[in-house]
């Protein structure tokens, strides 16, 4: 997977914050292959400076750590690769911590008429269908779905809209959009024809295309109210 360094993490959120950012997601997407953890550091870091709410996921395989992510300062937990190796998990989190606790993410690529969980950064096909998988976390304790694209990851060319309103209308938690976001008419289509809850972008951001500010005006001049 192509990945380059956009920066320091907790010197990017706090510049988010600061163009008016609501949340911050840190997913540190390669930990499920690389056997490593270390959300729990950097969630310490990131609770030093930041205020706004914010998630940490990669690796997180147990109870344990969930519970010293949120000790160090998250606010929320999101799980993937783990929740699909073993469901449970979301069912322990949620038991221990609240649903409000635990995002489960997902990330789907389309197979012909249906769209596909995939896991390790995209790299592992699961045989799982992506609405179904989305059902059941939530019955099992999941208080939000993270729901990534993988096709539409990094293309700039807007959500897919199509799974985006698939998982939403058959869920009732909050469901964030992500994968391909370009321009505010993307995150607009996502609310509005995807029926998403909330719109998470990076690239265009990292990239300095624009920012959270400009993005919140010309989401408010095309006729979607934000915060």
């Amino acid at each position: 997977v192509g990945l380059r360094d956009a920066g320091d993490p907790v010197e990017l959120a706090a510049h988010y914050e600061a163009q008016g950012a609501d949340e911050i997601v840190f997913l540190d997407i390669t930990a499920s292959s690389d056997q490593r953890l270390p959300v729990v550091e950097l969630a310490r870091r990131v609770a030093e400076v930041l205020f706004i709410p914010f998630t940490v996921g990669g690796g997180i395989r147990e109870v344990e750590q969930v519970r010293a992510a949120l000790l160090a300062g998250a606010d929320k937990v999101s799980l993937n690769t783990a929740a699909v190796q073993r469901p449970e998990l979301i069912t322990e989190a949620a038991g221990v911590f609240g649903a409000q606790c635990v995002v489960v993410a997902i990330d789907a690529k389309r197979q012909g008429d249906h769209w596909e969980v995939t896991t390790h950064g995209g790299r592992t096909f699961t045989g799982l269908n992506a609405v179904k998988w989305a059902q059941e976390a939530v019955s099992r304790g999941a208080g939000e779905i993270l729901l990534t694209s993988m096709d539409g990851d990094g293309t700039r060319q807007g959500y897919d809209l199509e799974l985006t309103r698939a998982v939403a209308e058959a869920v009732s938690v909050p469901v964030i959009a992500s994968g391909g976001a370009g321009n505010a008419g993307h995150l607009v289509d996502a609310v509005q024809t995807g029926k998403a809850d909330a719109v998470l972008l990076a690239g265009i951001l990292h990239d300095g295309l624009t920012t959270v500010q400009v993005l919140k005006q010309e989401m408010q001049e095309l006729g979607l109210s934000v915060r």
